[in-house]
């Protein structure tokens, strides 16, 4: 009969009706908006924001860092101490000579009565009359980076014909801004550790929850057939989702903090707030690279949720595929 009523029916009607007989698309397996992958969402933006915001801080404190390395390592530092009888303006210019001779200098600055009483304002006020107090005088001397003079000779020397002089090639103070840098960079790479397995672990409860609320869906779909990839890929796109637009807030405001940073600055400078800032952590800018690195911080994220969350779903279901296998040969019935 239903043949009959086939061949009665025109060609487009056929079409018609064997399109109205295909099956529809499976609908997901987790509701695309929920209160709990609303919560992820912020929990991963959070995470991504404080990633971001420590990878930004790091680039831009080993950049400082490294400005201030450069800045300490082409210049050393003369100073002659004041006694009595000491004609201070031949001995600057005795000491100054003598570094010179030393292949491996480039020019000597003597700073004088001027911009010594700069350097002394912060401490002891302005209007200093530095000849009613001992203070030191300094020589600058610059010196080539790629190939710098022999210190412990340039020493001896000065120790011998100057005999108040004392030189400060500054090796203390750039040891210890490696150190500091080191020290930086495993602080920042701990941090951004403990937010991964932070952001792991929620990751894990997200789907285990996820899990649980479906968990009759994941196994009928698991008992007709349907293997353990197939329902994990299911998951997967949901978290894939989640974790992008988590991951994508996070990393924007981090990149937003940074840009509000700079304009602060840039709006404050010759402020003495500013010149505090830009002389502890240099220029609120973390440049390319750093933004660069942001944006690969935000696809990880991404990517390790996603990771996890199909690792979580294939653990499961073969824990469930373990239960099912002891009930059964406890039951003594055959398992499969």
């Amino acid at each position: 009969m239903n043949e009959i009523n086939r061949q009665q029916l025109s060609p487009q009607q056929n079409r018609k009706q064997r399109s109205a007989m295909r099956i529809r698309p499976m609908g997901p397996i987790l509701p695309p908006s929920n209160i709990q992958g609303n919560a992820l969402i912020v929990v991963i933006a959070i995470m991504a924001f404080l990633a971001c915001l420590t990878l930004g801080a790091v680039s831009m404190i080993r950049a400082t860092a490294s400005s201030w390395q450069s800045q300490i390592s082409r210049e050393i530092t003369i100073q002659i101490k004041p006694e009595d009888g000491l004609d201070m303006a031949a001995a600057l210019s005795k000491a100054r000579n003598l570094a010179l001779t030393f292949v491996g200098t480039r020019e000597g600055t003597i700073l004088d009565d001027a911009a010594t009483a700069r350097l002394l304002e912060p401490w002891l006020g302005s209007g200093l009359d530095l000849n009613e107090l001992p203070v030191p005088r300094l020589i600058v001397v610059t010196i080539d980076e790629n190939n710098p003079p022999d210190f412990q000779a340039m020493r001896d020397l000065l120790k011998t014909e100057v005999p108040q002089a004392f030189l400060d090639d500054h090796r203390t103070w750039v040891d210890r801004l490696v150190s500091m840098a080191r020290t930086t960079v495993m602080i920042g790479i701990s941090v951004l550790g403990l937010v991964f397995i932070a952001m792991v672990l929620t990751v894990v409860f997200a789907t285990r929850g996820a899990l649980a609320g479906n968990r009759h869906i994941v196994e009928v779909l698991h008992f007709v057939g349907a293997e353990s990839k197939f329902v994990a890929h299911e998951f997967q796109k949901h978290f894939l989702k989640i974790s992008f637009k988590g991951s994508a807030a996070g990393g924007l405001l981090a990149s937003a903090v940074f840009l509000l940073a700079g304009f602060w600055q840039s709006r404050s400078i010759a402020t003495p707030q500013s010149d505090q800032a830009t002389a502890l952590f240099g220029t609120f800018s973390v440049g390319w690279t750093g933004y660069l690195g942001i944006f690969g911080t935000m696809i990880f994220i991404a990517l390790l949720t996603t990771l996890t969350a199909r690792m979580t779903v294939i653990r499961t279901i073969d824990d469930i595929d373990q239960m099912r296998s002891d009930a059964s040969r406890t039951d003594g019935i055959p398992p499969g």
